[in-house]
């Protein structure tokens, strides 16, 4: 990663600190003799606000009274966010990109599990009530907004983070920015990287083509099986033997210097085109040696 993403990824960590001194998240009410609204705050190990007064109105409705005790999460609530900002400063210290969408998965499920459970208290505080309570609506539940506002019979209610949670998601947010914004620097980099290999490797292609090309020898000749370009007869004395390579590589074989030269007279077509003649050592059958370099003794009948 780069080195701006892993400061921004520390500093939105540390700034979770914060959350052990700010409330979470905020339940307010609203109604004609409470125009000011009461409001009860939920932070990371107890309650505070005005859940005392909150207390006294539901109590003629016959809901239960809300307390620390009835939050068990209290107990590992900072636990779980000092994880999370310890998985923070680790992927800013690593640089590791898998690291950074392990941050942001275990902040979209600290999320999603923190929803879930004050859905399920808010559905077990609202609609498990007294039956014995002085004010009963039959039908009538009480259950809070999990986020946003309802109305609770002459109550507004409103559900929403608080400072610290504000602080977390800001933190989430800007850390799944961060990963989209590798992920598309990754990519777009994977490509350039297959832009230069598929260069290299075209310019390595090209040149060992090249280099075969002008530092072709001569093609072995199978005596007992290729036969002669020019007489068609089959190549078996290794004594003699003679071979042509054309500038696009064709190779033309004969049993004998005399279909060679031969072969070129009857076709000066492929003279026009020669790149090299090779021809046999008779003193080391099978071996050749290239026209510039051999010695022709000529026999006069």
């Amino acid at each position: 990663m780069k080195p701006i993403t892993r400061i921004l990824i520390a500093l939105s960590s540390l700034s979770m600190i914060a959350t052990y001194y700010v409330p979470l998240w905020q339940i307010q009410l609203w109604a004609p003799q409470y125009p000011e609204g009461l409001n009860m705050k939920i932070w990371h190990n107890h309650l505070g606000g005005a859940f005392d007064i909150i207390n006294g109105l539901n109590h003629y409705i016959g809901m239960r009274l809300i307390k620390d005790e009835m939050f068990p999460e209290f107990a590992y609530i900072g636990i779980l966010i000092g994880i999370y900002i310890a998985l923070g400063l680790i992927t800013s210290i690593s640089g590791k990109i898998n690291l950074l969408k392990a941050f942001v998965i275990t902040g979209i499920l600290y999320g999603v599990a923190a929803l879930y459970d004050f859905y399920r208290w808010g559905y077990d505080y609202g609609h498990n009530l007294d039956p014995h309570a002085a004010i009963q609506v039959p039908g009538m539940s009480y259950q809070p907004p999990v986020i946003g506002y309802k109305n609770l019979l002459n109550f507004t209610a409103y559900s929403g983070p608080d400072t610290g949670g504000w602080i977390i998601i800001s933190a989430s947010v800007v850390a799944s920015l961060l990963l989209v914004y590798e992920l598309i620097r990754a990519k777009k980099r994977k490509k350039a990287e297959n832009r230069i290999i598929g260069k290299m490797a075209m310019i390595i292609m090209t040149t060992a083509f090249i280099s075969s090309c002008s530092a072709q020898g001569p093609a072995p000749i199978q005596f007992g099986k290729d036969e002669c370009s020019h007489c068609k007869m089959t190549l078996t004395d290794q004594k003699f033997g003679a071979e042509i390579i054309t500038t696009t590589n064709k190779v033309y074989k004969y049993d004998d210097v005399n279909c060679l030269v031969n072969y070129l007279k009857a076709y000066p077509e492929v003279e026009k085109n020669v790149k090299t003649i090779y021809i046999v050592d008779y003193s080391n059958a099978g071996n050749f040696y290239s026209s510039y370099e051999a010695f022709f003794f000529i026999q006069k009948k």
